[in-house]
């Protein structure tokens, strides 16, 4: 049973946004550990290599101007699980050091709301080299309230016009979470959408991820002459709408756009943004539109609107790019809200290359179909995408079962392929849990090819929490024998029995072993 509150919200003040913020406190790093909150869409190894492109384009051009000297510095609002920074930086400095071209130095800030996220980071083994080299550092960012930042590693404070370089902003599923304005436009007039919203009897007694999970909203509309009054800062772009759309629910997303604002002001040369999220940045998109429906993965996501970010920060001079082509999953918008921003050629020609020509989400289309035709896939066309992924760890999973059927026929310069993919990907692996799915599945496969004494690090990897998995044992057991290393063979088989005693081949394995003392 559902009991109602009698108050209406304005949209951006409603009660599901402390809510929302309350989630991301209370969960920290255990929204993404669970699955809870998506990430993989936003935090694979292609978004990853794309980005670092248009930075490394971007350093580039700064370089051709004579900017060598001062740091950029790179900014990640909501990093969430960190994986994707990671990700990033391995990329871009992978790029950096191959290049061996002058550039100015970078220095990237992963930012969260959630203080556990921030802790999260800082103990993580896969970022402390980056923090030890001096790329990295990690600061609390409230993008509601916040106009500085203070980098913990480093112990500084970043104010308004600290930044000799423009700053580069990594905006990814972020500005469809922040608080944002609802307008109905009708016949050219502009009305305020309020929102009410109804909880269960027992919400006293819910965590903020149910309460956003069972909230039910409704809309109540009155007209509102602030938008009306010369002195609104939108009143331009609200002109566009009531001229070119009619019967529409529009997302203002105020909150957004005062953050942006807020950011570019800590550099004395504007920002470079790359953003990635369910929105579309054509007017036409717009028209007709429903009432917002509260998407619910943990926290709640809304639309971004791109129309509207993308309009302001042309008018303040920017360029902005984004696909001719409509996007299915993810649209990645880059606006270089810069002095001159047709000058910076190399970022354009990135986001060209990596995002126009084959961007993230034409690959999640292509995986998402590949994933439905995993049984008829032969070992060439597997291998093949998993190169297009960047040796993606989410990619190689659901494969595991196909490729172990394919590895009997397959030829062995097909096994080194893979043997080689394999530890390319766990050059690149992220651990975010002591899940060993990855590790045993990479054991499993180089089991399967014979290549024993390179599957023993990857089982010694699912030790202790699969200390008791009496296939493990069996595997190891069967590694170090073929390695002629009788005593360890001998241990593991011992342990296998004492799980299993009536493994058969175990049992024979064990007798054998005995024969040969």
């Amino acid at each position: 049973m559902m009991h109602g509150e009698q108050k209406t919200y304005r949209f951006s003040e409603a009660p599901i946004w402390e809510l929302q913020r309350a989630y991301y406190e209370e969960q920290g790093i255990t929204a993404w550990q669970s699955g809870e909150v998506p990430q993989y869409i936003t935090s694979n190894r292609v978004m990853a290599i794309s980005y670092a492109e248009m930075v490394f384009g971007f350093l580039q051009d700064r370089a051709r101007m004579g900017q060598l000297r001062a740091q950029v510095m790179i900014l990640e609002l909501g990093a969430g699980s960190g994986q994707f920074a990671f990700y990033v930086l391995q990329e871009l400095t992978k790029r950096i050091q191959q290049a061996r071209i002058p550039l100015p130095p970078f220095r990237y800030v992963m930012s969260d709301l959630a203080e556990k996220n921030i802790a999260f980071w800082r103990q993580h083994a896969s970022l402390m080299p980056f923090v030890e080299q001096g790329v990295l550092d990690f600061a609390k960012f409230d993008a509601v309230n916040d106009d500085v930042l203070y980098l913990q590693h480093a112990g500084e404070r970043i104010g308004a016009g600290d930044l000799a370089q423009p700053l580069v902003i990594m905006a990814n599923y972020f500005f469809d979470s922040l608080p944002q304005e609802l307008l109905y436009i009708e016949d050219g007039q502009v009305y305020d959408c309020r929102i009410s919203l109804q909880f269960p009897d027992e919400a006293h007694a819910m965590s903020a991820s149910q309460l956003l999970k069972e909230v039910e909203a409704s809309y109540q509309y009155q007209r509102e002459h602030t938008y009306d009054e010369e002195s609104y800062p939108y009143r331009e772009l609200l002109e566009v709408y009531r001229r070119h759309i009619s019967d529409s629910h529009i997302l203002m997303p105020e909150v957004s756009l005062i953050c942006l604002n807020r950011l570019k002001a800590l550099s004395q040369e504007g920002f470079l943004l790359l953003t990635a999220d369910k929105g579309d940045h054509r007017l036409e998109s717009w028209e007709f539109n429903e009432p917002p429906k509260l998407i619910h993965h943990g926290s709640i996501s809304l639309t971004a609107n791109y129309h509207a970010i993308s309009y302001v920060c042309e008018a303040q001079g920017a360029q902005t790019l984004f696909t001719n082509h409509p996007y299915t999953y993810l649209n990645i918008g880059c606006m270089l809200n810069l002095s001159e921003p047709h000058t910076y050629g190399l970022t354009r020609l990135a986001y060209d290359s990596f995002v126009e020509g084959f961007g993230p989400d034409d690959f999640f289309n292509l995986k998402e179909a590949f994933d439905a035709q995993l049984e008829e896939k032969t070992m060439p066309q597997l291998l093949a995408l998993w190169r297009l992924s960047g040796y993606d760890t989410q990619f190689l999973l659901p494969c595991t079962k196909r490729l172990i059927e394919l590895i009997p026929d397959s030829k062995d310069h097909e096994w080194i392929a893979l043997q080689q993919g394999i530890d390319h990907m766990w050059a690149h692996y992220y651990p975010m849990d002591d899940n060993t799915d990855v590790a045993l599945a990479c054991g499993i496969l180089l089991y399967q090819m014979d290549m024993y004494s390179e599957a023993i690090p990857y089982f010694e990897r699912t030790q202790p929490k699969l200390a008791n998995d009496t296939t493990v044992l069996y595997e190891m057991a069967v590694c170090y024998y073929e390695l002629g290393q009788d005593d360890a063979a001998k241990r593991y088989v011992d342990r296998s029995l004492l799980q299993s005693p009536e493994h058969e081949e175990a049992i024979a394995l064990q007798a054998l072993l005995i024969s040969m003392a």
